[in-house]
């Protein structure tokens, strides 16, 4: 299990979340989920292509753990805006599951993440694949970090797929400048890496919706925390305002959960990232791919290989749709504090292209004062 990271978070901050989140505040409350990072920072200066400067990375999300038998992982997929990646979503969409781990990396690394990724299941799910005839299509996902990383020199290698896999946990995760979050904007401050998680109360059950987001979009002037407007109150250092630049980044959010759920059901807690996302100001840029997944790790039974004796009924459980308004809350106050989560703990990082600009992490301090001015404090 994961110690508790060092860095403060939102709620260490005295901001006032709505709901209750588990023990972990994480993805990483859904039981069993395991999450893994490779981070890789080496150099400084300019770019030179193939050289670095390097700040990239891998997040591994494995919703059964490093177990030796494939499940579905009952899934829903939405696209607030499409300028990104997510492989696999084609039978998501068509079938209603995965197999896989989700790997978020950068743009330019998603063909060796899918690669190492397939791999990965090959070796881990033998029987399936190498005695069967069973194909992968792993969960690739991606944002851009060219404004900080070399990104165009493709420095992340199938050992550093493999090592975020390996190293996945439960427990807490550390948030910010990790894994595939490691060069990563939020709001034109430090962003990255982030998490979150909500207890939701269905009848006599307690169940757990939990987030990761791998945060890299939004320009500083539509920034809201809490409602508050912090992005006109912190105009300074906003690094692709200085020098005229659009938005370029992107946002992937992953919902997991241990409601059992349909994938129709799936799909519907997919499309609330995007109330998510916007409750902390963005409209949803032209150039950011919004990609949101949602998953289930509830329904646990079994994958049979296509060749052999197949069972021809299955019983799934899922929740009555009058209880979907609890669970979109849930899913909505979890997405806004994981991206606030992710510049909280985020450090300052310089650009390589253009050199010698700094993206700056969100000042602790100056956020307080400003969210006591609403009287948006603990």
């Amino acid at each position: 299990m994961n110690a508790r990271p060092a860095k403060p978070r939102a709620r260490d901050l005295g901001l006032p979340f709505e709901g209750k989140p588990g023990t972990f505040n994480s993805i990483t409350d859904v039981a069993g989920v395991e999450v893994g990072f490779k981070t890789i920072i080496e150099g400084e200066g300019p770019v030179e292509v193939g050289n670095g400067p390097i700040r990239t990375g891998v997040t591994a999300i494995l919703p059964r753990g490093k177990r030796d038998k494939p499940s579905p992982i009952w899934a829903g997929q939405f696209n607030l805006n499409g300028n990104g990646e997510m492989t696999g979503t084609h039978w998501i969409n068509e079938a209603g599951y995965f197999i896989s781990p989700i790997c978020i990396t950068n743009t330019h690394s998603v063909g060796i993440a899918h690669h190492a990724t397939v791999g990965w299941m090959i070796n881990q799910y033998k029987d399936f694949f190498q005695v069967g005839h069973a194909w992968a299509m792993p969960v690739i996902a991606e944002t851009y970090d060219g404004l900080t990383n070399d990104i165009c020199g493709r420095h992340i290698q199938e050992n550093h797929v493999l090592s975020a896999i390996d190293s996945a946990a439960i427990g807490f995760i550390r948030e910010g400048n990790v894994g595939g979050g490691t060069g990563m904007l939020t709001y034109e401050f430090k962003g990255g890496t982030g998490t979150s998680s909500r207890l939701v109360q269905i009848g006599n059950e307690e169940y757990t919706v939990g987030v990761l987001v791998q945060s890299n979009f939004g320009s500083r002037k539509d920034l809201k925390i809490l409602g508050v407007p912090v992005g006109r109150h912190m105009p300074e250092n906003a690094v692709l305002s200085e020098i005229d630049m659009h938005e370029t980044g992107s946002i992937i959010v992953i919902i997991g959960t241990d409601l059992p759920l349909l994938p129709i059901q799936l799909r519907r807690i997919a499309k609330r990232g995007a109330i998510g996302i916007g409750r902390t100001g963005t409209p949803g840029g032209n150039y950011s791919g919004d990609i949101f997944l949602a998953f289930s790790i509830a329904n646990d039974i079994g994958l049979q290989n296509m060749h052999g004796e197949q069972t021809s009924n299955y019983a799934l459980n899922f929740i009555n749709d009058h209880y979907l308004d609890d669970i979109y809350n849930a899913t909505v106050q979890a997405i806004e504090e994981a991206v606030i989560n992710a510049m909280i703990a985020a450090e300052s990082m310089t650009t390589v292209k253009p050199a010698g600009l700094t993206v700056a992490a969100i000042d602790h301090n100056q956020l307080k004062q400003i969210m006591k001015q609403y009287n948006c404090d603990t």
